[in-house]
């Protein structure tokens, strides 16, 4: 990775992620010189059932429902943002900007590429006086990238001087993985699922009432299918040459109809077991198809990495020899880590500097993601 210059003064960036698990914003405040960030702080607001249901079927709304919906967490988000600030004791006049990814409602990699984030981030900026970067995948996709993923960046920021390569796993609603190290142009894409198939079974089997299995409690009481899960891993995308990225309704609801059966007390286990051990398994898959020869670790974040049975399942079935280590150890919180690549990539779209990843989307070089919305102050 080239050199980013950024100035020996630490500089203060806030991040934005509401991820496709869309069950809350994380904000995160970083602290970025030279090579380094550091995750001053971070929190993330909770949604309520009642938005997160809003936010998964809003790839079937109408026009104006899906504008009012973009606008709904527009100010939801600046209000979430101005408690961040009071809570942290930070003041708007310390950060140089805040970025914000949005909402993903809509992504197709494929044939006419598009892709749709939502909230308006005009009332962050409004409310703040801060310049916002917000809305940047669409200059990828213009350039002929897929706009995902976007994460491998800080991956390569991080850690492109690695001695030896480095396999980095993010676990949202989507799985992807980046690789980067010294010598190696860093590269990422989509593996397949992440916690989409096991947050959407658990909220059926709920009615709600749960929107993800704690700690993989379900997952750890029952007994994986290891036909099924071999079964699924035939599925074409999984061979497919990278970049490739995926939208999360590639695994949700209409997946598990499909290769499950209904859900219930009595198989409701097994079912977790199962599709715990799919999500590790494309995870292994990706890794032994397409990680640099001497690839010695692979880090993980995202809310996947605080599922004890998903992590025992990864470090299982990982080549022997390959360090599996949760993105805490690294001295970043799995929860926070999407969010801190925002806001680097923020701060350089403000300083017209690259803040792209070319190899983990596909585009045509590298680019300045992201439009800005100036600041008031």
């Amino acid at each position: 990775m080239n050199e980013i210059n950024l100035p020996e003064k630490p500089v203060l960036s806030v991040g934005l992620m509401s991820g496709t698990s869309a069950d809350g914003l994380t904000i995160a405040l970083c602290e970025i010189k030279d090579r380094r960030i550091i995750t001053k702080a971070f929190r993330t607001y909770d949604y309520s059932q009642n938005l997160r249901e809003k936010i998964i079927s809003a790839k079937d709304m109408r026009a104006s429902e899906l504008s009012e919906l973009n606008f709904e967490l527009g100010r939801l988000w600046a209000g979430m943002t101005e408690c961040f600030f009071k809570e942290t004791g930070l003041s708007y006049k310390d950060v140089e900007c805040i970025a914000s990814h949005g909402q993903t409602v809509w992504h197709e990699p494929n044939g006419l590429r598009h892709t749709l984030q939502i909230g308006e981030a005009s009332f962050i900026s409004e409310l703040t006086g801060i310049p916002v970067i917000c809305d940047f995948r669409p200059r990828d996709i213009a350039a002929g990238g897929e706009g995902a993923p976007l994460v491998p960046f800080l991956d390569d920021f991080l850690y492109g001087n690695s001695e030896l390569p480095v396999a980095l796993q993010n676990i949202g609603g989507i799985g992807n993985i980046a690789f980067a190290g010294k010598g190696i142009d860093a590269y990422g894409f989509d593996t397949g699922p992440g916690n989409s198939l096991m947050d959407t079974a658990i909220s059926i089997y709920t009615n709600g009432r749960q929107g993800y299995d704690k700690d993989g409690y379900y997952a750890s009481h029952g007994k994986a299918d290891m036909r099924k899960v071999e079964s699924l891993l035939k599925s074409e995308y999984f061979s497919r040459k990278p970049p490739k990225s995926l939208d999360r309704s590639s695994f949700a609801i209409d997946f598990l109809k499909k290769n499950f059966q209904a859900m219930s007390e009595k198989n409701i286990c097994n079912v977790m077991a199962t599709l715990n051990m799919f999500t590790a398994a494309a995870i292994a898959d990706a890794f032994r198809r397409f990680a640099p020869k001497n690839t010695y670790k692979i880090i993980v974040s995202g809310g996947g990495a605080l599922n004890k049975v998903l992590m025992k399942n990864i470090r299982d079935l990982m080549p022997s020899g390959v360090k599996t280590v949760s993105s805490e150890a690294e001295g970043m919180h799995p929860l926070a880590k999407e969010a801190a690549c925002f806001a680097l990539m923020g701060l350089l779209a403000i300083r017209g500097k690259i803040n792209h990843c070319p190899n983990a989307t596909g585009a045509s070089g590298k680019r300045i993601l992201g439009k800005i919305i100036p600041g008031m102050r």
